[in-house]
């Protein structure tokens, strides 16, 4: 493994380029195809915005750039411990079960059984980016419910497969009262649709995915089961902090 991205701009492809679509995920956020086209651009311009406080973005991931990216992982690291299963039988990220397998007829990933092998890396890096966002209004915010494997859904009768992988559920700390925690929920919400390109509700394809606030009233649910199935392969999907951060050669 490379220790750093190399330089990248305008119409590069290939792996090094999914994995600044990564990084970036929560900075406009596109697919990870691994095209640098006009959507990467423009989270690279975003990310030289806001992070960088570039006066006028010029859209290359040079090193600067890249340099900065890394300064921002650093700055924001994810809490893994709080991301595992609670159910006391899976290893904390479920035990790979159910590929394939769908509790309604179709291949909704709505009712994807599949028990991932992690948590989505984009959805990851789009939380760091949620947490320096949220730094701008003095909230702090922690995850309060990551991996939820077939075990603990049983134990809890639920059968929403959301959280085997492909979701977290984010707290903002200390509200001072219910009704402010819930307007604080509400504008993180809205700070995420306006800086990550995520959506209410799931559908628009391929995008990053909020539940709406009668359902999620205290807490953002933030999701990407809106993605097409090879934007949810094995490889995205992490357990620790090494291999989230980790950069392909």
């Amino acid at each position: 493994m490379a220790e750093q991205l190399p330089e990248l701009q305008r119409d590069d492809r290939g792996d090094a380029v999914v994995e600044l679509q990564m990084r970036l995920a929560g900075f406009r956020g596109t697919v990870p195809d691994g095209e640098y086209g006009p959507g990467t651009e423009l989270q690279v311009r975003a990310f030289q915005r806001d992070w960088m406080k570039m006066e006028s973005s010029h859209g290359r991931a040079d090193p600067e750039t890249i340099a900065a990216i890394e300064r921002f992982g650093a700055t924001y690291p994810v809490d893994f411990q709080s991301l595992r299963c609670a159910c006391g039988v899976c290893p904390g990220f479920g035990r790979g079960k159910f590929k394939g397998s769908y509790s309604q007829r179709g291949r909704s990933e709505a009712f994807h059984r599949y028990e991932y092998p992690g948590i989505h890396r984009m959805l990851l890096w789009a939380f760091r980016a949620a947490m320096f966002y949220a730094d701008r209004s003095e909230w702090r915010l922690t995850i309060n419910s990551g991996y939820r494997c077939s075990e603990d859904n049983r134990i809890h009768n639920r059968t929403s497969t959301n959280h085997h992988g492909k979701a977290i559920d984010i707290d903002i700390l200390d509200p001072p009262s219910k009704r402010i925690d819930m307007e604080r929920c509400d504008a993180l919400r809205g700070k995420l649709v306006e800086t990550a390109n995520a959506q209410i509700g799931w559908s628009g394809l391929n995008r990053k995915a909020l539940e709406p606030a009668d359902i999620a009233p205290t807490w953002v649910h933030y999701d990407v089961r809106s993605y097409e199935p090879k934007y949810l392969a094995d490889i995205y999907f992490v357990t620790d902090q090494r291999v989230l951060d980790a950069v392909p050669r």
